[in-house]
C-alpha cells in the first residue's frame, strides 16, 4: 500500500471542485458570488503541502488545529458577524503565508469559530491578511439542528484537524480527506441515502395517524405538513447521536432493530443480552413522542401564517421562531446526548427503528456463523462495492458483522475511537458497510 501525501490530495480535489455531479455541484456562497476558481497546481499543492507540516507541530504538547479559507476579503461584508454572518478582521499589514505563520497563529483561534484568511498575491504567493469569526452554528452541517447559519462562500477551505490529517472543501462542502496515508472522497452520505429512509418508512408512517388525530381536536387552524418532514427530522436526530458520541472519543455501536423483535431481544436469545433493559414506559419512547409534538407544533404555528392548502416542511421548521418549537428542539437535543453518553459503557445500545431506547451495555453473542468477507460499498445506496477480508477490522466490527447476518433487519452504526463512523446492513444476499470517515465536518 502506498501513502497519499497533499500533492494526492490536490489531485483528487481538482477533479471533484467542477464535477457537476459532485457534492460540491450546488455548493451554497455567502454573498451570491460565483463559485472561486482553484489555483495553479503548483501554488495548491504548496499550500495543502504547508498546512500538511503544520499538522505535524505540536503546540505546548498540544496538536494544531485550525480552518484555513482562500478568498479575498472583500467577500465578508466589514459590518457583519456571527450568529448569522462572519465578523472580518483585517490586519493592517498582510503576512506571507508560511508554515512559521499559521503555526503562530493556529493556537489563537478556536477552530470551531474562526478561520485564517488568505488570498493570493498576483495568482503566486499567498498572503495571509486576517482572521474570519464564522461562531458555531455551521456545525450543524452533521450536527443537526434547525438555527440558521450563513453559509462560507464556494471557495477553497482547508480543515486540520490532527497530525497528517486534512479535509478541503468547497465552502462547507467537504470534498475529500487525508487521514492515515489515504485519501476519502468523493464523500459517501448514507444518511442521504435512499435504502436508510426506505428501511425506517413502516414505522415512519406511524406517526401520521398521531398527527391526525391530533388535529382533529385542534381549536385553530393547522398548516399541512410536508410528508418528507418526519423523515429529515428523524435523519437529524442520527447526525446528532452520531456528532455527539465522536466528540466522546469512545467509540460505541447503535443497533436498530425492527420493533417486533423488541420483545425477543429483551428475553432469552441467541443474539444478544442487553446490561441494562430498560422498562417498557414512555420515557422509553421519548424521542417518538418529541417528534409527533414536532409535527403538531409546526403545523399550529403556521396555521394562520400561510396559504390554505400550502404544506410546511424543514425549511419553515428552521426559520420559525416559535417559543413551544425551540423548546421542543432543546428537548430533542437532550435527548439525542442522552443516548450518546449511554455509549461510555461497554457494549452497545439498542434501539428500535422507532427510537425507543430498549436498553444498553449490550454484548453481541457469538454463537453464529463467523462473516469471512464483507462488501465495502462504493456509494451511498451500495449499487456499487468491492469485497474485503472481515479480519482486518476489530472485535467490535466483528461482531456487528454477524448480527447483520443473523439479523438481517437491523441497521448498525458503528462510531470508532478514532471518530470514523461505518453504516453494516445485510443488503442484497451479503453483508455491507458503508465508510463514513470523510462525512463529518469535524474529522477528529
Amino acid at each position: 500500500m502506498r501513502h497519499a501525501y497533499p500533492e494526492n490530495l490536490a489531485q483528487v480535489l481538482r477533479t471533484q471542485w467542477d464535477n457537476p455531479r459532485g457534492p460540491a455541484a450546488h455548493a451554497a456562497t455567502a454573498d451570491g458570488g460565483a463559485p472561486a476558481r482553484l489555483p495553479d497546481v503548483p501554488i495548491l499543492e504548496d499550500l495543502l503541502s504547508m498546512c500538511y507540516q503544520v499538522s505535524l507541530l505540536r503546540e505546548e504538547e498540544r496538536p494544531l488545529r485550525f480552518r484555513l479559507i482562500l478568498c479575498e476579503p472583500a467577500r465578508f461584508a466589514p459590518e457583519l458577524g456571527p450568529p448569522t454572518g462572519f465578523h472580518r478582521l483585517l490586519f493592517s499589514e498582510e503576512r506571507r503565508c508560511t508554515e512559521n505563520e499559521i503555526y503562530r497563529l493556529a493556537p489563537a483561534l478556536d477552530f470551531y469559530r474562526s478561520l485564517i484568511g488568505v488570498r493570493l498575491e498576483q495568482g503566486s504567493e499567498g498572503r495571509i491578511w486576517g482572521l474570519v469569526h464564522s461562531g458555531p452554528r455551521w456545525l450543524q452541517v452533521v450536527h443537526g439542528g434547525r438555527e440558521t447559519y450563513q453559509p462560507l462562500p464556494a471557495v477553497l477551505v482547508v480543515r486540520v484537524t490532527g497530525p497528517g490529517r486534512l479535509a478541503v472543501c468547497k465552502g462547507l462542502v467537504t470534498l475529500a480527506t487525508l487521514h492515515g496515508g489515504q485519501i476519502h472522497g468523493p464523500l459517501v452520505d448514507v444518511l442521504d441515502s435512499q435504502w436508510l429512509p426506505e428501511s425506517f418508512a413502516p414505522v415512519r408512517a406511524e406517526l401520521w395517524p398521531l398527527h391526525t388525530a391530533a388535529r382533529a381536536q385542534a381549536h385553530t387552524p393547522w398548516a399541512l405538513l410536508q410528508p418528507s418532514f418526519p423523515r429529515i427530522l428523524g435523519q437529524q436526530v442520527i447526525r446528532r447521536i452520531i456528532s455527539l458520541m465522536r466528540t466522546l472519543h469512545h467509540g460505541g455501536t447503535l443497533i436498530f432493530l425492527p420493533p417486533e423483535l423488541a420483545r425477543a431481544v429483551l428475553s432469552d436469545n441467541p443474539y444478544m443480552t442487553i446490561k441494562y433493559p430498560l422498562l417498557d414506559e414512555e420515557p422509553r419512547q421519548r424521542v417518538r413522542t418529541l417528534i409527533v409534538s414536532i409535527m403538531n407544533a409546526l403545523a399550529a404555528a403556521y396555521g394562520r401564517r400561510v396559504e390554505v392548502g400550502k404544506a410546511v416542511g424543514w425549511e419553515e421548521y428552521m426559520a420559525s421562531n416559535d417559543v413551544t418549537l425551540a423548546r421542543l428542539d432543546e428537548a430533542l437535543f437532550e435527548v439525542a446526548h442522552l443516548i450518546a453518553s449511554l455509549s461510555g459503557v461497554d457494549g452497545a445500545i439498542v434501539l428500535t427503528k422507532r427510537f425507543e431506547i430498549l436498553g444498553f451495555g449490550a454484548e453481541i453473542l457469538g454463537n453464529h456463523d463467523h462473516v469471512m468477507t464483507v462488501a465495502k460499498a462504493l456509494d451511498a445506496e451500495g449499487e456499487h462495492t468491492e469485497m474485503e477480508r472481515s479480519e482486518d477490522v476489530g472485535t467490535r466490527h466483528r461482531s456487528v458483522y454477524r448480527l447483520c447476518q443473523a439479523l438481517p433487519g437491523a441497521d448498525v452504526i458503528v462510531v470508532s475511537q478514532d471518530g470514523t463512523v461505518r453504516f453494516v446492513k445485510w443488503r442484497k444476499g451479503v453483508v455491507t458497510y458503508w465508510e463514513q470517515v470523510a462525512t463529518s465536518v469535524l474529522d477528529i
